[in-house]
């Protein structure tokens, strides 16, 4: 299929065109040309947008840039909703305008983590402008565009040291500058996803008809505590580093946007349909270090093996 990738600079975007070039004849663009593969194009420019798509005539439309940074969005909120939401409406326009399917990336984030385990089919409720725009995203998908699939992504991790920056890389920093004590919360809970598994996975869903909203995160229920540990454990550093259990409080200043206290989801939706090839987190975070770490971790982690 000839399929056109929008705001493919980032994290994710790395394991899609990973993954998608090996079946696929893309177009990739961002207005962060990080990548040889990358074209220039600004999708908030619904002008840009639709002469760059147009031009390359995709069979399938992927969308995945956003701001993630939810400080960042509470502090830039006008910047936040037309990234985030208004750009959407520029997808979906054009998507519905061509009769192509288009594929809307959104987040665990949009929950307010009142339960402990959310499905498919369980009520949003967002905390915060991030959290809300994307789940703005969510509406504008499900009712413009007949053909379409939402794919609900966890606590990413993936890109290695160039793109990650979430919690894995985070974590990571603080180990190559010499950290022995990790202050982690113990009362923030979510799944993990594992970037190349839902690039894996996308490309399983474009194959069928089976259009909708998903859950599509990794297996296994965890918080932001036992991930640290094991990657700790995974580095051969259990026993020269601490991680030490703290409050949410502890880093209120630098992270004061609202997060729930629990994003955990399960694919239940892609396990009736028998299409869930989403891993066990620990298996996926093995491999993470394996694939994009593996020079990285050399100096401070001479116990690692993979």
């Amino acid at each position: 299929m000839r399929i056109y990738v929008a705001g493919c600079g980032g994290m994710l975007g790395e394991a899609v065109h990973k993954v998608l070039a090996e079946h696929h004849t893309l177009k990739c663009t961002d207005i962060d040309l990080n990548a040889p593969w990358l074209e220039l194009c600004d999708f908030r420019d619904y002008a840009a947008y639709k002469a760059s798509v147009e031009s390359f005539a995709p069979e399938v439309l992927i969308h995945l840039g956003a701001h993630t940074d939810l400080e960042y969005c509470e502090l830039n909120p006008d910047d936040a909703y037309r990234t985030n939401t208004l750009s959407v409406e520029h997808a979906a326009t054009l998507a519905q305008a061509h009769g192509i399917p288009l594929v809307y990336i959104s987040t665990a984030g949009i929950f307010d983590g009142q339960k402990l385990l959310y499905d498919d089919w369980d009520q949003p409720n967002p905390l915060g402008v991030y959290a809300r725009s994307k789940y703005l995203g969510e509406h504008i998908v499900e009712k413009r565009v007949a053909k379409h699939f939402i794919f609900r992504a966890g606590w990413m991790m993936g890109g290695g040291p160039a793109k990650d920056k979430k919690f894995i890389a985070k974590m990571m920093k603080q180990l190559a500058a010499g950290a022995k004590v990790l202050n982690v919360v113990d009362d923030k809970l979510g799944t993990p996803t594992y970037t190349v598994d839902f690039a894996r996975n996308i490309n399983a869903m474009l194959g069928t008809e089976y259009y909708g909203l998903y859950n599509m995160v990794c297996g296994g229920e965890t918080g932001r505590y036992e991930v640290a540990k094991e990657l700790v454990d995974v580095l051969g550093l259990s026993d020269t580093v601490e991680v030490k259990a703290v409050n949410s409080d502890f880093f209120s200043k630098e992270y004061f946007a609202q997060r729930p206290p629990s994003e955990r989801l399960v694919n239940y939706k892609l396990d009736l349909r028998g299409l869930n090839g989403m891993q066990d987190w620990k298996i996926a975070l093995r491999q993470y270090i394996r694939d994009y770490y593996r020079e990285y971790v050399a100096p401070f982690a001479p116990n690692y093996t993979p």
